[in-house]
């Protein structure tokens, strides 16, 4: 089940949109090739217009976002949607947890088309693809909104705090990989740190990662996070100090644009009005 279970996205009105569908060359080999989609509506000026990048949760792909694309393309945004990599017309090997989409994306793309405003480009992920949006947004300020969903945790807090069960579960396969490799019979708190740090260490070049790290990173920019309150995922209690510094980080630039919901008694699962939350959070910070 995905994180909507087994409700619907946004459902938008009919319009008639422009829709491109198309491969980017990211690097050699077959998990390169990166499936776009994008969808804008029909318009007969040619202005630029704001752009969202939106990345799907595991285990789905880019095509279950579509209602998401044509809501806010039916408003006047360029709609942007990829496949992660190992997921959707990438799926041909097993699942693999190493995409944080820091720059091979090709963000230049979508800076060098004529029909998008450079300065107004947010993304928005679901868990798996909230924590892409997340790392994404790190690495490349030219995201200029950012909103992570049920995805913002404290990767030191859950090792450190016996948390990390269910987020191991969520991916398992990665985790009994690296058993396999450690010699471990069982997948234990050495497993899920070399996994969850030494991974991510060779993408970034530095084990400073985490959300206390790189999370206040984002002030002077516009950042919503969006949790559930007993996702055991993403446990609230871990993300104290992240918020905290965060906070600090906003307040030192006078700015009040940092925002944490936390929706009562949701866990790991993406709801109507955390959607909507976030489309008025893009509309408020994007839209001219």
């Amino acid at each position: 089940m995905t994180p909507l279970g087994n409700k619907s996205v946004l459902k938008a009105p009919i319009h008639n949109f422009n829709e491109e569908n198309f491969y980017l060359i990211t690097k050699e080999g077959e998990q390169g090739q990166l499936p776009v989609l994008i969808l804008s509506k029909k318009e007969s000026t040619h202005s630029k217009r704001p752009a969202v990048v939106f990345l799907h949760s595991s285990h789905t792909c880019k095509e279950w976002v579509r209602p998401l694309l044509e809501d806010y393309a039916s408003r006047g945004y360029i709609a942007v949607a990829i496949d992660s990599r190992y997921h959707g017309e990438r799926a041909k090997t097993p699942t693999a947890y190493e995409d944080a989409l820091v720059s091979s994306w090709k963000k230049d793309y979508l800076t060098a088309r004529e029909d998008i405003d450079n300065s107004k480009i947010g993304i928005l992920g679901m868990s798996l693809g909230g924590m892409h949006a997340w790392f994404a947004a790190f690495a490349d300020t030219r995201y200029s909104v950012v909103v992570p969903i049920i995805s913002v945790q404290s990767f030191r807090w859950a090792l450190d705090n016996d948390q990390w069960h269910a987020r191991v579960h969520s991916i398992k396969s990665v985790f009994e990989e690296a058993r396999i490799d450690l010699g471990k019979d069982t997948i234990d708190k050495e497993v899920v740190e070399k996994v969850s740090f030494i991974k991510i260490d060779k993408m970034f070049g530095t084990s400073e990662f985490d959300s206390d790290h790189t999370v206040p990173v984002f002030a002077v920019r516009p950042l919503l996070i969006i949790n559930g309150e007993v996702d055991p995922r993403c446990p609230l209690e871990g993300l104290d100090a992240t918020i905290s510094t965060t906070q600090k980080a906003f307040d030192a630039h006078s700015l009040t644009h940092f925002k944490v919901i936390v929706e009562p008694g949701i866990g790991h699962e993406v709801t109507l009005s955390m959607l909507k939350e976030a489309s008025d959070w893009f509309d408020k910070f994007l839209k001219p």
